[in-house]
């Protein structure tokens, strides 16, 4: 079987992964297909009054929120299961599930602006803190996908990995967002134990 060597970013994650077999060329594409699909699903269900704004504001922010959690949990994964070949796999998939959340959070966005645009209006709820958490990481993220491609790696160079570990800052956004606007807070709370969790094992890794 033949090993792929791809170079990571500085820090502990600038070393050196191993990904098993070589990626199949058409595999991004069906990847996308897949994260694509819900999406697809959601809008045709919406268009045809099927489901209501409330819904598509809800399952919208679910997907982009578990893709963004799954894209964060692929290294620690890895570094805590250095034997399992599927979180290596999973690494080439990461950046894929990091634009595929900021997609759904578009998605999210713009069905907001769609049902509440209106002059001034958007703006004072805007200003609040349940939906200025919201924005913040919107914004965030928004130079995050901006900058998710060889070519800005290349311009960035060293600068690239500070940039990106803005997305923590974004996530915790993120949370704070979906607890201040939540009808039922307890789901938030569990989602982000469990990523909270999974993202400690980079810290039992570094002192092993």
């Amino acid at each position: 079987m033949i090993i792929t060597i791809a170079k990571s970013r500085r820090g502990n994650d600038q070393k050196f992964m191993a990904t098993l077999g070589k990626p199949n060329p058409y595999g991004k594409y069906w990847l996308w297909t897949f994260l694509a699909a819900p999406a697809v699903y959601i809008l045709s269900k919406y268009l045809n009054d099927a489901i209501s704004y409330g819904q598509v504001i809800h399952q919208t922010g679910n997907w982009s929120v578990a893709l963004l959690s799954l894209a964060l949990a692929v290294t620690p994964l890895r570094r805590a299961l250095p034997f399992a070949q599927w979180p290596k796999s999973m690494m080439y998939h990461r950046r894929a599930l990091g634009v595929a959340s900021f997609g759904y959070a578009v998605f999210h966005t713009g069905t907001y602006l769609q049902r509440k645009w209106g002059y001034g209006y958007i703006w004072k709820e805007g200003v609040a803190p349940d939906l200025l958490t919201g924005w913040v990481a919107l914004a965030i993220f928004l130079m995050l996908a901006l900058t998710s491609n060889d070519k800005s790696v290349r311009m960035l160079r060293k600068h690239w990995q500070t940039l990106h570990r803005g997305v923590y800052v974004a996530t915790g956004l993120v949370f704070a967002h979906w607890v201040l606007t939540a009808f039922e807070r307890q789901t938030a709370y569990i989602c982000l134990g469990a990523l909270c969790a999974i993202e400690s094992l980079r810290l039992i890794r570094r002192h092993q």
